[in-house]
């Protein structure tokens, strides 16, 4: 295999710059430059010379093979932080023979070729390198620690031992078996069902917690929509004026609420138009409001018909609190009445959603799951037709193995390899 290099770090001038090297050479490299190696897992100060003399002093780390984020012998060097410096020993790196530069997401492959990570954790890995929230960055932390891959063990334990004794009652059939399983075989699928259930009905809020929820300003035209989400922005997002029908597209703004990652929509005001533009972002209007996970609806008057229907959920709110007296539910992103409240209320409400997340994130994972359910639940079936159907109830508990097998990569994932650690960064 080859010997690969990358920046592990930004591009940008910094104190530190990283530059990971991963592979069979990797310690050869380290003492080329360096002139020896420093004990593994310590990090020494090195100067490091390439053909042109000097290149730099620098912190390098040994990590032996079977003990590195790749499982591969791998090398730091904690460079200063400037592009010059990282040039030239980048430059140095692919003057040895058997290097090369890394491709996206090469070092993260490698981990998961050599089982350093499952698959689920790979994709814990990219979700906290993309992280801007705090809820974010638990969750992803949460999956790369092996949340998933720990729970699908224990699920294919239980159905691997169901799997074993509906299969030791086919071996003895013809034998008297002292012990009617049908009960245990019963309780260990009902328990995974209900795990795996579980997990399936968090998954969209674990989505949303990956991706962002969505709120959307919904109203008539000229009613504050466009005022109120320039003031929870705090800066001019949207145009406004006194004319009617000015939004014309969705606008969108992304905040942090409460560590949640919260996408808020200005969205044109909702009437019965003849303009053609107009008329299409009123649809739009629509098909993103009904898509969100809560609607704020302004309105003049608490008789107003919004134009979309009202959820659970959903906030209906008087628009510009400056000309009712400061009513409660009331808001004015011109002065600033009530924006306090909306923003509390909104960061409680998702913050309450948010506490029945999955530990899984993905559509990938809500297949998986889903699959190993159908499976388990025609294996409750067939039991329940006797025991001449013994046979086809452990190979439906064995498609239900194979499907949590592909949960954490272990199997029919090689297709979706490339599409996922193209979203890495070079160097990780």
């Amino acid at each position: 295999m080859d010997t690969i290099f990358a920046p592990a770090s930004g591009r940008t001038k910094a104190g530190v710059a990283v530059i990971r090297i991963s592979g069979p050479q990797a310690a050869a490299v380290l003492k080329s430059l360096s002139g020896d190696l420093p004990p593994p897992r310590f990090a020494a100060l090195r100067e490091l010379r390439g053909a042109e003399g000097l290149l730099d002093q620098a912190l390098v780390i040994l990590f032996e093979k079977g003990a590195s984020f790749t499982g591969e012998e791998v090398v730091e060097l904690h460079l200063h932080g400037s592009q010059a410096v990282v040039a030239a020993v980048l430059s140095e790196l692919s003057n040895h023979s058997g290097l090369r530069m890394a491709d996206p997401g090469e070092f993260t492959r490698r981990a998961l070729e050599n089982e350093c990570l499952d698959l689920a954790q790979v994709e814990g890995l990219a979700d906290l390198i993309e992280a801007e929230t705090e809820a974010q960055r638990k969750q992803a932390l949460k999956v790369l620690s092996g949340a998933i891959g720990d729970a699908a063990s224990n699920w294919r334990l239980d159905l691997i031992r169901a799997a074993a004794l509906i299969e030791a009652t086919i071996d003895f059939a013809d034998e008297e078996v002292p012990v009617d399983v049908s009960p245990e075989v019963a309780d260990l699928i009902t328990g995974v069902q209900s795990d795996v259930q579980k997990q399936l009905s968090g998954i969209d809020v674990s989505e949303r917690i990956r991706d962002g929820f969505e709120v959307a300003i919904i109203g008539a035209p000229n009613v504050g929509k466009s005022t109120l989400l320039n003031a929870l922005a705090g800066r001019e997002a949207a145009i406004t004026s006194e004319f009617a029908g000015t939004t014309r597209d969705v606008v969108e703004v992304r905040m942090d609420l409460g560590g949640l990652p919260v996408t808020i929509l200005d969205t044109a005001g909702i009437r019965d138009t003849e303009d053609y533009v107009e008329g299409v972002g009123i649809e739009r209007a629509r098909a993103r409001a009904k898509d969100a996970d809560i609607r704020v609806f302004l309105c003049e008057n608490t008789s107003d018909d919004p134009g979309v229907d009202f959820l659970d959920g959903d906030i209906r709110l008087m628009a510009k609190a400056d000309l009712h007296n400061g009513a409660d539910n009331a808001v004015s992103g011109k002065t600033g009445a009530g924006v306090s409240n909306l923003v509390n209320h909104l960061r409680d409400v998702l913050v309450l959603r948010s506490a029945s997340a999955s530990i899984a994130t993905r559509e990938r994972h809500r297949i998986a799951m889903s699959r190993a359910l159908t499976s388990m639940e025609s294996a409750r079936f067939e039991l329940s037709l006797g025991s001449e159907r013994s046979e086809l109830a452990a190979e439906e508990l064995r498609t239900g193995i194979r499907a949590l097998d592909a949960l954490i990569g272990r199997v029919d994932v090689e297709n979706l390899l490339d599409e996922i650690f193209t979203s890495f960064c070079i160097g990780k």
